[in-house]
């Protein structure tokens, strides 16, 4: 039998009663009892098919968005610049050769490749040319970790010696140091030494010579869960453990549970698997001549940087990363729910902050970050959320970062040794910044919201009435200042704009249940701010009324200011 009907269970209904009210919450209380009655036979409902009125009682908004219909077009305008760009990097860094690609909603609004993909043949790369992308591998291995825990297989505060017993030897830095959990390895946090120099010369180690490096031991730079600290070996250790609890081999777990639903055709984590048509010879600048480095071998610590891809797979992986955003209902990935890919892009470990001083403009440039599960995560005056990896190993360099509230995402890759891509593409960013359609999504009200909007501004414009204020007050809004007391300084307030106000100009909403509006008046202008309480219905909890100066602008001051 299948139970079609679906109600919200909230039959309160604050002010004044009428019949469409009555006959909503007595239908609404009725259903509710019959679900109560048959447990699991009728589902929660959806908002949008109650009643106008209930309807508009609903706190679910829908899903942030663009605003800015011909938004692509003008980030098209700036990829002219951003080849003339790629192009002089590649020439003054002499990098033998570079694929890049510009990811927009999910899509790649340009690839591009200039250069050799081998250098004794000049044979050139093009866009399906395949590069080692070192580090850039973690990602991958943190969602190998994190399907694994949304399968119920693991938790990530589990020991890690759980599931990798060599670990439980360990000897630790002092007494009350915790046991490292898989947490603290996606982190960065286990309080191993940063590795770099030394993780690069690893890839090729057994299973068997990682196990014995575990059991003589491993120095601690830090107790585990105090600091960041960059650790190589911490990634070999999640590989050993996505190897042990899947009971697959980490290269083929990958290819099967990421790379195949992903459509990543190209990538690998073995360079011998490349046709020698597409793999991109890796080389390093000696004494004014490229010199041809040797590949290494995927082994045990693949899993911290052992991989291999072109252009245009990695920027299936970064729409991938794109995609978790905004929250919204509908169909998952069949890789990983969006929660969880949202989940892995947020601070898991503090790592820094900055300020740095512009040689050129004088501009002081604030920045701050840290690590989520195998992405590098930091905020900006320019951009707020930056997501990004770089990698780097003998022959190769490469960066990819996204900006998830703008929908866009940058990809590079180099086969010189530790290309150093960070600068150029914080520039191509910035070139599609200046076109004017780098731009956030915009958050959508809720229903609710814009109901207690429209009687906010009625209290603002018209004569106070306490009826009306109680029909939108939260509990406390009169326990912090009694209405009559809002009521007369609202007043003195529009006298002062020369009264006849009226609300004009878009409706700034922060989120579901907090927004910003200008009243424009007579001789002046108000804005007029409220936020949303914690309960069902939700009712105004902050009603702000003050005065807006010529030129002022709605919304959040800016992180940085001049």
């Amino acid at each position: 039998m299948s139970h079609r009907l679906r109600v919200e269970c909230t039959p309160h209904v604050h002010g004044p009663a009428n019949a469409t009210a009555v006959r909503c919450a007595i239908l609404t209380v009725a259903v509710c009892a019959l679900s109560a009655a048959l447990p699991g036979v009728l589902p929660r409902v959806l908002p949008r098919t109650l009643p106008g009125e209930l309807r508009a009682q609903s706190s679910l908004a829908p899903g942030a968005r663009f605003a800015d219909p011909d938004r692509v077009a003008k980030l098209a305008r700036a990829i002219p610049q951003v080849d003339s760009l790629m192009r002089a990097f590649a020439s003054q860094n002499r990098v033998p050769g570079i694929a890049y690609g510009v990811i927009v909603d999910g899509r790649l609004l340009h690839v591009a490749a200039v250069g050799l993909r081998e250098v004794p043949t000049k044979a050139p790369v093009d866009t399906s040319s395949v590069f080692r992308i070192a580090s850039m591998t973690k990602s991958f291995t943190a969602v190998a970790i994190l399907q694994l825990r949304d399968a119920g297989r693991l938790s990530l505060e589990d020991l890690a010696e759980k599931y990798v017993p060599e670990l439980k030897a360990l000897r630790y830095p002092t007494s009350d140091a915790p046991r490292i959990t898989i947490r603290h390895l996606l982190t960065h946090s286990a309080g191993f030494p940063e590795d770099n120099p030394w993780g690069d010369q690893q890839l090729s180690a057994t299973d068997a010579q990682l196990a014995a490096m575990l059991r003589r031991g491993v120095p601690f730079s830090n107790a585990p869960g105090v600091a960041y600290e960059y650790s190589n070996l911490g990634f070999a250790i999640l590989g050993r453990i996505v190897q042990n609890v899947s009971g697959m081999p980490y290269a083929r777990y990958v290819r099967e549970r990421i790379f195949r639903p992903l459509g990543m055709t190209s990538t690998t984590m073995e360079a011998r698997d490349v046709a020698s048509s597409r793999l991109a010879h890796g080389y390093r600048l000696q004494d004014g001549t490229w010199l041809e480095e040797p590949p290494l071998p995927d082994g045990a610590f693949g899993s911290m940087g052992g991989m291999l891809t072109s252009s245009a797979d990695l920027s299936r992986w970064v729409a991938l990363m794109l995609d978790a955003w905004p929250p919204r209902d509908g169909a998952e990935s069949p890789v990983l729910k969006r929660s969880s890919l949202r989940e892995m892009q947020q601070v898991g470990r503090f790592s820094n902050a900055s300020a740095v001083r512009d040689a050129q403009s004088g501009t002081l440039t604030l920045g701050a970050g840290g690590y989520g599960y195998g992405l590098g995560i930091s905020a900006n005056c320019l951009f707020g959320q930056v997501v990004a990896h770089s990698g780097g190993l003998p022959g190769y360099g490469s960066q990819m970062r996204w900006l998830p509230e703008y929908g866009v995402g940058v990809v590079a890759l180099g086969n010189l040794t530790y290309t150093g891509w960070g600068g150029v593409v914080t520039q191509t960013l910035e070139m599609l910044a200046r076109t004017g359609g780098l731009v956030k999504r915009e958050a959508q009200p809720s229903p609710v919201l814009l109901a207690m909007k429209e009687k906010a501004t009625r209290l603002v414009a018209e004569p106070w009435q306490q009826s009306l204020a109680d029909s939108i007050a939260a509990m406390n809004l009169f326990l912090d200042e009694t209405g009559a007391r809002r009521g007369a300084a609202i007043a003195r307030l529009r006298d002062a704009a020369g009264g006849s106000c009226r609300a004009e100009g878009p409706f700034v909403v922060e989120n579901a249940l907090r927004g910003q509006w200008k009243m424009q008046c007579a001789t002046g202008a108000l804005s007029v701010g409220i936020t949303l309480a914690p309960t069902e219905p939700a009712r105004v909890q902050q009603f702000t009324v003050a005065p807006m100066r010529p030129g002022a602008v709605l919304g959040s001051a800016p992180a940085c200011r001049p």
